[in-house]
């Protein structure tokens, strides 16, 4: 079976629209990558450096520096599929950020959506 197209677009270019999404709601930027690095483990410096290389959504995640134990807490809808019934991991991973960034959008607090 063919790869997803998802899979070899680059961060860079969906990385504007989840900082968009949240500001449009009274979001910052700052929430995005805090979410991002949560759940990666990269660093601010390391997750700019990415988005500098315009790395695809397979190698971000094949890359990351420690993949967060607890985003297996990440439970829901996401585009009409449960996030945790994702049997692709790289999927699993990119649907697991969508979903975090969904739900800074809606208003959730930091602390709830990294799980604490």
């Amino acid at each position: 079976m063919a790869e997803h197209r998802i899979y070899s677009v680059s961060v860079a270019s969906v990385y504007p629209h989840y900082v968009a999404k949240a500001e449009k709601k009274g979001r910052t930027k700052a929430e995005v990558d805090e979410i991002i690095r949560w759940l990666t483990g990269h660093s601010q410096q390391t997750l700019d450096d990415q988005l500098a290389k315009n790395t695809c959504f397979r190698d971000f995640f094949a890359q990351a520096p420690r993949m967060n134990p607890s985003r297996t807490l990440i439970t829901g809808l996401i585009c009409g599929v449960r996030v945790e019934e994702i049997q692709e991991t790289t999927m699993r991973e990119i649907r697991y950020l969508d979903k975090l960034i969904d739900e800074l959008a809606r208003g959730k607090a930091m602390e709830k959506i990294l799980r604490k």
